[in-house]
């Protein structure tokens, strides 16, 4: 599910739209053809989860990271909502087959403040991560490089979170600084943004967008519009953490070597001494819990009773 409940009022970037946009009025474009989009939301908070593998190494920090609701609207809309200020545009080309055995080649675009790029950089030189108060009208060519190696950080758990949904590669393509030099995405364009959250500690959060045009969404209409991620893999690491506590829980094992039958006057008139005859059988009983695992015979193993066991009853059973 969607964290949503991670973010506080003064955490959340403002939005002056809806969360999810949908048409109104007779005569205009519909921005979002998908309905509800609860595919594309699990998608996304499958990948935050992936992004503090990616983050935590950079920023030398533990950090969360969580999925905002999405948003529908259009370029021009988005562009405006953004701070007026340095930011990296970074293209990412979106290739793989579609259902109808085409290949898609659309564009998600990756966004990032100005700010938190120079901070980043500046802890991958050995800095403390501090920007400058001023920002620079553009990127230089370190943080260009930068940007580009983050786009190739990002690549693989954004293919990763994709599985369920398409195998699609995402390749990074040239950075841009002035969101009207990208190329393939038009200012009327309607986008379906997904926002995620950082933070370190109690630090106030940064944000990154990805962004899809709703055009590069198009071939994929039919999973989208569906209700969950049909083939989402189990996290490997959990599978094996379910493992281990499977095969560590104990079973009560027990055998029943006699049940001799008596008269009740016989109950009624033992007194210490009394010998009670049993008669041992070639095989006895072998239980787990209320259920029979199989057979066995009596005898000894290094000076303690044991029981041989000489035949599985459930393994049988189920082999057969």
């Amino acid at each position: 599910m969607v964290n949503a409940q991670e973010t506080t009022g003064n955490e959340r970037r403002a939005r002056e739209r809806d969360e999810l946009v949908t048409p109104s009025s007779l005569g205009t474009p519909k921005l979002n053809p998908f309905g509800d989009l609860h595919t594309l939301q699990h998608l996304s908070a499958r990948l935050a989860r992936a992004l503090k593998g990616v983050w935590e190494p950079l920023l030398r920090a533990e950090v969360r990271s969580w999925a905002e609701p999405l948003v529908v609207q259009r370029f021009a809309d988005y562009r405006a909502e953004r701070p007026d200020r340095l930011t990296a545009w970074l293209p990412m080309g979106m290739t793989g087959p579609t259902g109808n055995g085409s290949v898609t080649g659309g564009t998600a675009l990756i966004v990032l403040d100005g700010g938190f790029v120079l901070e980043v950089l500046d802890l991958f030189f050995g800095g403390t991560g501090a920007a400058p108060a001023q920002l620079p009208a553009e990127f230089s060519p370190a943080a260009e490089a930068l940007v580009a190696r983050l786009g190739l950080l990002l690549a693989t758990p954004l293919k990763t979170a994709w599985e369920p949904l398409a195998a699609q590669d995402f390749v990074p393509r040239r950075v841009e600084a002035n969101a009207t030099m990208l190329a393939g995405i038009d200012s009327e364009d309607a986008c379906v943004v997904t926002r995620f959250g950082l933070a370190k500690g109690t630090g106030a959060p940064v944000f990154v967008d990805i962004v899809y045009p709703v055009g590069s969404l198009k071939p994929h209409t039919a999973t989208l519009t569906g209700k969950v991620l049909d083939k989402a893999d189990p996290d490997p690491a959990w599978r094996s953490g379910l493992a281990r506590s499977v095969m560590a829980v104990k079973f009560p094992v027990r055998s029943v070597l006699a049940e001799p039958v008596v008269p009740l006057q016989l109950l009624l008139n033992l007194k210490p001494g009394d010998v009670i005859p049993i008669t041992v059988t070639a095989d006895v009983p072998v239980m787990v819990g209320r259920d029979c695992l199989g057979a066995g015979t009596v005898g000894t193993s290094n000076g303690r009773a044991a029981i041989r066991l000489t035949h599985l009853a459930r393994i049988e059973g189920l082999n057969a």
